[in-house]
């Protein structure tokens, strides 16, 4: 039901996004889906791969501070409008962050949350109609 997500922590500085992408090239890993969220010195990178559990043994051998993170992935329709409902589903549920991408199946998009309890997401979610997406979905895009 959950998502592994990849965090990296990052120095703020010329080519390190390039060094890390590299180095999941190379061990043969897809992005399925990234975001960062970065101050002046260091930045968050979070990353939706297809072989998280591979991905964080590359990315640690290579010296860099990782975690796997449990999120939660939503299919939503890809037009205006179509995060909406959604949107009502989690509107009693607090949200640390979320960040999207568009699928490869014609007409929906991708939105990943991450939550502080994923039960009662998970429950209004489902209450909401909302189609949740299993890891298989996200690692086979």
């Amino acid at each position: 039901m959950f998502i592994k997500q990849i965090s990296v922590f990052v120095e703020n500085k010329s080519g390190r996004l390039a060094e890390i992408t590299a180095i999941l090239a190379k061990a043969n890993i897809d992005i399925r889906a990234l975001s960062v969220a970065d101050t002046t010195h260091f930045g968050i990178l979070r990353l939706i791969v297809n072989r998280p559990d591979a991905a964080e043994e590359a990315l640690r051998n290579s010296g860099l501070t990782v975690s796997l993170t449990n999120v939660i992935a939503i299919s939503v329709p890809d037009h205006p409008g179509g995060f909406a409902q959604a949107a009502q589903a989690l509107r009693d549920v607090d949200i640390e962050y979320m960040y999207a991408f568009i699928s490869r199946d014609q007409g929906r998009a991708c939105v990943i949350l991450r939550v502080p309890d994923n039960e009662a997401a998970l429950e209004a979610l489902k209450a909401g109609g909302i189609e949740i997406l299993k890891d298989s979905d996200i690692y086979s895009m």
